[in-house]
């Protein structure tokens, strides 16, 4: 490497001396023949040179000097009370634009009273402000880095040697305390009487003006309850095994309902802006629309290694509330979910949760709540959820706990329930390389269960025996979870508008495979758990069975069926189109339709899934299909009686009965398309996903 380099310069060299001049840093240009009396090579992040490092203040302490953010703000109490609080607004548009994946040195350590709260001492409002920012900001970046889901936003816990763990930041909470205190108490004087409140010589007026006095109160008050209960929330979602939960949703509630007394402020604090138009201050990152005091983004540039500091566009002030809205009421479910050791609840809740495309600071903490120390919320092994999917009891010891498998098998969930709390693109990549994970499993312990099994033959114990029932259920059920993280797998790829028009008729037919297979290991395990409930009632008069877990599983089976048959009859309508010239064929100049299939589908076919030549029978199986085909009817027919079977299960589950409601309007939809098909060839058809997102809708038009 030493070598490359020296010969590069010494390449460079000539170039050097053939240039006529050449600039210094006071400012001149000289000739090469009358050299300069010293020449500075510049360098990365030199301003001379970088013109992202062009700033307004070389240091901090220049800024401080020049008055940049005085202290306090303004003589005038009136004016330094509006300030204030254009400082708290912009701040949170700062916090909200840094959990979007920006800078923490460029947005909320962008403000000089962030960085320097000592400075503002005298000033209890903006000093214990500052001190609960920076508390927020750390328990952020703790529940993030905690997480580890920060490779997707790389800069989010980055915090560049900024003054960021102070010990004075913990006292924060308890200054604001005494803050609003002494707030609440102006404010009930302003409601009593003013005259009151003058003649009392403990209470100090905020600012000079007695008619705004109540309106900056509560203008103030609601900004500070936010910012505390906001604190408070996070600080309780993150004590172990959701002991937490019920009261931090009691604080999400208030700040919910501070952020609407937030909104409700601004009609006050524009009562005197008239120089700014409407557009700018919807713009605008303060309620007032005024450009807040003490803010330098430029400030930190030289903290933003290793990488090149960039301009940053905040969100305005109402985005960044609509930010925190959203966030709020996405901890609001977190907090709301139950609880229960069951897998099938977990992982359907996180389905469910994901839809609503949740920022990165509300999943890190879903992934914090469902793993914790290697068990589901902290409480539960893996071992024990998955045997109690199989209604089998794993509470007496029979050594499974620190069987090789099963510890594999933990930290396989664990990572899967890690993947999947991640974003959706970095979800679906992760998928497809933990499924070969999950199929060399597979493979490998039931090898080791096969061999277990013989041996077992000469063998009398009766826990060696339960021990081996236990290890060979869960084997069989490996294949329902690899099964359920395909097709995962492929849905998501309509999430992120991978697959064009052309390509859908692959994509359903592998859907149909990996949906058939899921449901048919379902309905194993449907078997499995009524034998067990059947053999427990025998031994044990007493014994109730759980009639809700069997319900619930053979509504899941039918709910897959109902999709399995979609899939089967969208694979073969498509292909039906494209046969007789109806739709677009899979082939471009570029890709062949073998390549597209491989490329799409790489990753299943090396977890063995199917373990035939897939293409060979994807090309078999669609190159004859034809309009006329009565057996596609059938399959839409079939979707669509099971889908209306199934409502009435899934009646106390609106997200669950509205996805059911979606299948059974694509199976009608589609089956009136096919029938006027079949009418008139001349029809052209396209593809919409209007009622479900994974199963498209035929859409007739005459051409």
């Amino acid at each position: 490497m030493k070598i490359r380099l020296l010969r590069f310069i010494t390449t460079l060299k000539p170039l050097l001396l053939s240039l006529p001049v050449i600039i210094t840093p006071s400012g001149p240009m000289y000739h090469l023949s009358s050299p300069p009396p010293a020449l500075i090579f510049k360098k990365i992040m030199d301003p001379k040179m970088d013109s992202g490092m062009v700033s307004t203040f070389y240091s901090i302490d220049e800024a401080i000097e020049s008055g940049f953010a005085p202290v306090p703000i303004s003589s005038d109490s009136t004016v330094n009370v509006q300030s204030i609080i254009d400082i708290m607004d912009h701040l949170l548009a700062c916090e909200a634009t840094w959990h979007m994946g920006h800078s923490l040195a460029q947005t909320v350590f962008s403000c000089i009273y962030v960085l320097r709260p000592e400075r503002t001492s005298s000033q209890a409002l903006l000093h214990s402000y500052c001190r609960v920012i920076r508390a927020t900001c750390r328990a952020v970046v703790s529940v993030v880095s905690d997480a580890r889901t920060n490779e997707e936003e790389d800069l989010f816990t980055m915090t560049y040697g900024l003054p960021f763990s102070g010990e004075e930041d913990a006292k924060g909470l308890l200054l604001l305390n005494a803050v609003e205190e002494t707030i609440c108490r102006q404010l009930r004087a302003c409601k009593a009487t003013r005259r009151r409140m003058l003649e009392d010589a403990e209470l100090e007026p905020l600012q000079s003006n007695p008619h705004l006095e109540e309106s900056f109160c509560k203008s103030l008050l609601c900004r500070i309850r936010f910012r505390k209960h906001f604190l408070h929330a996070l600080n309780c979602m993150r004590r172990p095994q959701g002991r937490g939960l019920e009261l931090a949703r009691k604080h999400i509630g208030y700040c919910i309902s501070e952020l609407d007394s937030v909104l409700d402020s601004a009609e006050f604090l524009r009562l005197d802006i008239f120089e700014n138009g409407v557009n700018e201050i919807e713009e605008s990152t303060t309620a007032s629309g005024r450009s807040p005091i003490g803010f330098d983004p430029t400030l930190n540039k030289r903290l933003s290694a290793p990488t090149p500091p960039r301009a940053i566009k905040l969100l305005s002030w109402k985005k960044a509330i609509d930010y925190y809205v959203k966030l709020l009421h996405n901890l609001d479910k977190i907090c709301a979910f139950s609880l229960e050791p069951d897998l099938e609840a977990v992982l359907e809740f996180v389905i469910q949760f994901q839809k609503s495309r949740p920022d990165l600071v509300a999943r890190a903490h879903l992934q914090l709540l469902l793993v914790q120390d290697g068990k589901l919320y902290g409480r539960d092994t893996f071992l024990t959820i998955c045997a109690r999917s199989l209604a089998l009891d794993v509470s007496k010891n029979h050594g499974l706990h620190t069987n090789e498998y099963i510890l594999q098998l933990n930290q396989l969930m664990v990572n899967l329930l890690k993947i999947l709390c991640a974003n959706t693109p970095w979800q679906r990549r992760k998928l497809g390389k933990i499924l070969n994970d999950w199929s060399v499993f597979h493979v490998q312990m039931g090898i080791a269960v096969g061999q277990m099994m013989q041996q077992d033959t000469s063998r009398s114990s009766k826990n060696g025996d339960k021990s081996l029932l236990i290890l060979n259920h869960i084997y069989g059920g490996l294949e329902e979870q690899i099964n359920w993280v395909a097709i995962r797998f492929l849905m998501l790829g309509f999430d992120l508008d991978l697959y064009s028009p052309s390509e859908y008729c692959m994509v359903y037919w592998y859907m149909y495979i990996i949906l058939w297979k899921l449901a048919e290991r379902a309905r194993f395990r449907v078997l499995i758990v009524v034998n067990t409930e059947e053999r427990k009632a025998k031994r044990n008069k007493e014994y109730s069975r759980d009639m809700a877990r069997e319900d619930r599983i053979s509504l899941w089976v039918l709910f897959l069926k109902c999709q399995t048959c979609l899939a089967q009859g969208l694979t073969v309508m498509i292909a039906a189109l494209r046969n007789e010239g109806m739709s677009l064929k899979s082939q471009g100049p570029f890709n062949t339709e073998n390549e597209k299939f491989i490329q799409h589908f790489e990753l299943l076919q090396k977890a063995s899934l199917p373990e035939y030549d897939a293409y060979e029978s994807f090309s078999k199986s669609t190159s004859h299909a034809r309009l006329d085909y009565l057996p596609m009817y059938e399959y839409f027919h079939d979707a669509q009686k099971i889908a209306k079977d199934i409502k009435v299960g899934y009646a106390n589950d609106p997200d669950k009965l509205a996805e059911v409601t979606g299948l059974e309007k694509v199976a009608e939809r589609n089956i009136v398309a096919v029938n006027l098909f079949c009418q008139d060839r001349s029809l052209k058809v396209s593809f919409e996903f209007t009622h479900h997102p994974y199963f498209a809708t035929a859409v007739v038009r005459r051409s």
